[in-house]
């Protein structure tokens, strides 16, 4: 059984490889998080929120792993 507040392994794999649709739906998966993130005196700051996202796509597309199995 898939834990729902994970974002699935294959989800993960076309997003490394530069997949558009799997990077959107790991930064769906986030959205709620990111916003939380960068709130600054009570106000969602769009620049903090615009870097958060950069800064997980930029992790995405460096992301290495051994494609076993499980």
């Amino acid at each position: 059984m898939r834990n729902p507040k994970l974002v699935p392994y294959e989800t993960i794999v076309r997003a490394t490889n530069g997949e558009p649709e799997a990077v959107d739906e790991v930064l769906r998966h986030y959205s709620k998080q990111i916003r939380i993130a960068a709130i600054e005196n009570g106000h969602i700051d769009r620049d903090t929120e615009d870097s958060i996202k950069q800064r997980l796509v930029t992790a995405l597309f460096k992301f290495r792993f051994d494609e076993q199995k499980v």
